[in-house]
Parts: structure tokens; sequence; C-alpha cells
């Protein structure tokens, strides 16, 4: 959901904007002196533009339910069960760790306690995963079910050839498309 706010903030999705903006980081973390300009911002300052480019960016990303049918009881479930689940059961693992000291699957494996716990900590993680797994399993055969998930609004992007544009937006700096060709 990120990139597709970032997408929507900055209307760019190309590779070589990702590659020079990589180059700059390079670049500044480097020179000890930009870093210590971005760290003297004071923290406060810091927040706020947090939460207007979070808001922005998340926003960015829930406009693509713009494609499906909101009108669905289905979207509506899918959508309203999602986010329901990935805010109560991160809050159950966290508020369980607080008081217990471990987390709700507690086994003689630590590693195997902490990948189980650390992802069901995430209200992201919850909700994409219960979102993914409700949209793919409710009545996912029927063709008005396809339309209301929206999508046949992605059928033209789903091969790289059915958009001219993809290999001038795509390729590879320095001709290496002829070594790593696109799908």
């Amino acid at each position: 959901r990120e990139n597709a706010g970032l997408l929507a903030l900055t209307r760019v999705g190309s590779r070589r904007v990702v590659q020079i903006s990589a180059g700059f980081m390079i670049f500044f973390s480097i020179l000890g002196k930009f870093g210590a300009v971005f760290a003297s911002i004071p923290p406060p300052i810091v927040a706020a533009l947090y939460c207007l480019f979070f808001a922005y960016v998340g926003s960015g990303g829930l406009s693509f339910l713009q494609f499906c049918n909101l009108n669905s009881f289905r979207t509506k479930f899918v959508l309203g069960f999602s986010i329901f689940l990935g805010l109560s059961i991160p809050q159950y693992f966290n508020e369980y760790t607080a008081i217990n000291g471990f987390g709700p699957v507690h086994t003689g494996a630590r590693w195997f306690n902490d990948i189980v716990n650390v992802p069901f900590q995430s209200k992201a993680f919850v909700a994409g995963v219960v979102a993914y797994f409700l949209d793919n399993t409710l009545h996912k055969k029927e063709s008005a079910i396809r339309k209301d998930r929206g999508k046949h609004w992605w059928d033209k992007y789903r091969s790289f050839k059915t958009d001219t544009r993809s290999e001038e937006f795509y390729s590879l700096p320095f001709n290496l498309n002829k070594y790593f060709p696109s799908v």
C-alpha cells in the first residue's frame, strides 16, 4: 500500500527515479554533514511531517478501492472484517506479551515463537493477510464477483507487452535489458 501511495503522491513510476534517489542516499550517507542537517530537525517537526506523509501515502494506497464495488455486501464484509481483525488480534498479542512477558505462542523454540508472534503484532500484516484470504476464497469464480473485486480494471496490465510505454518506463540502465529481459 505504501508503494501505491508513493506512486499517487509523486505520479512517477519509473525505475530511473529510484536509481537516482539511491545514488543520492549513498552520496549523502558518505558525507556526514548532510546527515547532521537532517538529524538536527526537532522531533516534533519530524513527527508532524511523518503524520502528514503517512496520511497522504495511506490515502493514496486506499484510493485503489475506487475500482471495487463498495456497495457490494461481500466487499464491505471483506474490508470491515479485515480491518476489525487487523486491530483486535495485534492488540491481543501486545497485551498478552505485556502481561506475561512472552507472546501467546510459547513453545520450547524461541525462534519459532518470534516467527509467529512478531507478525501477529503488526496491524497491517494481520489485516492484509485476512483481506487477502477472504478476497480470494469468497465466491471467487463468479463473473459478478470478479467485477465487484475490481479485477476487470487491471486486465490490460497483466502482461508487460500490453502497454507500449512499459519498455520506456521499466528499462534498465546501460542497456542491461539484453542480459535481464522483462517478462
